[in-house]
């Protein structure tokens, strides 16, 4: 149990690493002939549960401080154990399948339950075998693929994208992938400027819906840093719109889709000043906004407690997109900071939100990071402490994160 208290924070931090570059980079360099240095890992529960899955898929993983060192290698097939991380099952799956070995992806808590049908009729068409649990994990998957033509739904997450991207450019024959309805462009985005990294290409159309990736190319070992998060960072910058002021150090490119905070805070009156990879938010007069996240749903949990201490109704709209997080996100989000004192309304796709005061209590984050996160900063603007249940699920993203929250607390 985690309590936050009622408090007024000033200070500066460093941007936790980034648990989606982290992941991209340790498949890249898993499938790599080299050896790969990566700096400022992550090494949440996430970044770990990649390299897992990448000493399972043969590669050789040492961590090291400040640092991990990876070399490729030939997997023998068997299990790859995902933890809770949809971002691996989704991506390693498609990696497995380049190879003629039989592998189980599985993992753990609300993983099992979080849907990875999309992927069956893609790998199939590309010439592996592949079969779910009814649509739901473990994945058993047999390749070698060999590329083609195929077409993939995106309406659910990109992720399952980004990982035929990685993959199809080690296929024997060019590939040409229709994507329908994908919704996080922008992280594909991210995969495709990382793999350059590494050495290899898929071309794009401007939409993203058609992809081309030539076959028999290369990953090339190389040396990584991984930039910082800004899903991460949006609970600190909310944190000094609302209660103070805050300076986060280390921020990564503008590829990122959760960098659209920085526009929401500025719309809803916080006073925002940004430049050389650091952002400082200072706590202003806030009102009602309103903004579209169906491409950063990561960006609920935070911007629900904004619009909580803003002068009007808020609504955000991409709720759907929830669903299928940690936890229902969307109705997790409503009843848990409803518990101390928020009016949050949803309705299909929209979430409505009423400023207001925030009483304090307990809540039950259901063993999402992201709302225990929000619960937290939404303590230091209750009447009376919020209390966080099972606190400890923050390391699914950002191990650090009470303790950078506690550093920017006034005393």
């Amino acid at each position: 149990m985690r309590s936050v208290k009622p408090s007024s924070i000033a200070g500066t931090v460093d941007a936790p690493p980034s648990k989606s570059m982290m992941q991209r980079a340790v498949i890249a360099a898993a499938l790599a002939g080299g050896e790969s240095v990566i700096e400022n890992p992550s090494l949440c529960d996430d970044g770990v549960a990649a390299m897992k899955a990448a000493r399972a898929l043969g590669a050789d993983v040492e961590i090291e401080e400040g640092r991990v060192r990876i070399r490729g290698g030939e997997p023998e097939g068997g299990i790859i154990d995902c933890g809770e991380s949809g971002t691996c099952m989704r991506m390693v799956s498609a990696v497995a399948a380049l190879f003629g070995k039989g592998f189980e992806i599985t993992g753990h808590g609300s993983l099992m339950r979080r849907p990875v049908g999309m992927v069956e009729e893609p790998l199939r068409r590309l010439g592996a075998e592949c079969r779910t649990d009814a649509g739901f994990p473990p994945l058993r998957i047999r390749g070698p693929m060999h590329g083609g033509r195929v077409e993939v739904d995106g309406s659910e997450s990109s992720q399952f994208v980004s990982g035929l991207l990685m993959a199809l450019p080690l296929c024997s024959e060019d590939s040409e992938m229709a994507v329908k309805d994908l919704r996080s462009k922008a992280y594909v985005g991210m995969t495709l400027s990382l793999m350059e990294r590494f050495g290899v290409r898929a071309e794009a159309d401007g939409r993203m819906e058609r992809f081309i990736v030539r076959g028999g190319q290369a990953y090339r070992p190389s040396g990584y840093t991984v930039e910082g998060d800004w899903s991460g960072a949006a609970f600190l910058l909310v944190a000094g719109a609302i209660a103070g002021q805050v300076k986060v150090r280390s921020l990564g490119s503008g590829l990122q889709p959760d960098q659209a905070i920085l526009s929401v805070l500025a719309d809803a009156g916080a006073g925002v000043k940004s430049g050389g990879g650091s952002v400082t938010v200072k706590k202003g007069a806030l009102h009602a906004f309103e903004f579209d996240a169906g491409g950063c749903p990561d960006l609920f949990p935070p911007l629900a407690v904004l619009a909580c201490r803003c002068e009007g109704r808020s609504v955000i709209t991409g709720a759907r997109r929830l669903r299928h997080k940690e936890s229902d996100r969307a109705a997790a989000l409503a009843a848990e900071l409803g518990r101390i004192g928020a009016d949050i309304k949803v309705d299909g796709d929209r979430m409505e939100i009423a400023g207001g005061r925030l009483r304090g209590g307990r809540i039950d984050p259901h063993n999402d990071h992201r709302i225990a996160m929000a619960g937290a900063i939404a303590g230091l603007v209750s009447e009376s402490c919020v209390e966080i249940e099972n606190e400890s699920c923050v390391s699914k993203s950002y191990p650090g994160f009470f303790r950078d929250l506690e550093s920017l607390v006034v005393r």
